[in-house]
């Protein structure tokens, strides 16, 4: 009896389609009609995610990075909702400290398939940022905020490098304290109006060494929106010192 063999090309091609049959969803490309909607927090502007898009554009994704003006919550808010109306398919929506504000908002629009918090804020409708964390003790690093005459807040070059991401090498941190963006005192006191994770499925990443939002206040917040949640062990910018662990989760996101 004779046996015909394929050819080389034939028999690579069986095996490339198999193994991509098999592939876990972890491993496999992210949908291509996703976008992944970075907005950052206080203190800093959309380059605190350098480190994360290159890997989130090598799964195949789009990504766009908010530059909140940080002059009020309405405004933050507003900013993120033009990112997200822009996209032509669906959204994960994703935000770090302050930003989480701007997610929980904005989050309500139809083309936002899911909300990830990384050491964010996550309040209630008719919650302002100044309302979560008063039964804990103030971070070290919200000890050291400088208001100028103007009421926008900012951190001295050492706090940025001490507090907001001591495990990030001190190169990067430096430069952050030069380009830092200050904030509106009065933002801490605008209110949400509406609670997107209650519709949307939420993600968190808690910073376990956080020094400017206290740990616990997180781990209750994750709790609170029934998010997936992950610890990291890192400051309050995960970004900078475990960017794939973080580029994991909105990942996971994306392909839910």
């Amino acid at each position: 009896m004779r046996v015909t063999v394929p050819n080389l090309k034939t028999l690579l091609l069986t095996m490339t389609l198999l193994s991509g049959l098999a592939m876990p969803t972890s491993a496999r490309a992210a949908p291509q009609d996703t976008t992944v909607v970075l907005v950052h927090g206080a203190f800093v502007d959309g380059s605190e995610w350098n480190k994360v898009v290159p890997l989130l554009q090598a799964k195949g994704l789009k990504v766009v990075s908010v530059q909140n003006p940080l002059t009020s919550l309405a405004e933050d808010v507003a900013a993120t909702q033009r990112a997200i109306s822009q996209q032509a398919g669906k959204v994960v929506l994703v935000g770090h400290s302050w930003g989480g504000m701007a997610i929980t908002e904005a989050g309500a629009s139809d083309k936002v398939s899911a909300l990830v918090y990384i050491s964010a804020f996550a309040p209630s409708e008719g919650q302002a940022a100044g309302d979560l964390g008063k039964e804990y003790e103030p971070p070290a690093g919200m000890k050291r905020l400088h208001a100028d005459h103007s009421g926008y807040l900012s951190l001295p070059a050492e706090a940025m490098v001490q507090d907001f991401a001591p495990d990030a090498p001190k190169e990067e941190t430096r430069l952050m304290a030069v380009s830092q963006v200050p904030i509106n005192s009065k933002a801490f006191g605008e209110k949400v109006t509406m609670a997107a994770w209650k519709t949307k499925p939420s993600y968190f990443i808690v910073a376990g060494n956080d020094r400017m939002m206290a740990t616990d206040l997180q781990l209750s917040m994750a709790k609170k929106i029934g998010a997936k949640t992950v610890v990291l062990k890192t400051g309050h910018a995960p970004m900078l010192s475990k960017p794939q662990e973080v580029a994991d989760v909105i990942l996971e996101a994306a392909n839910r």
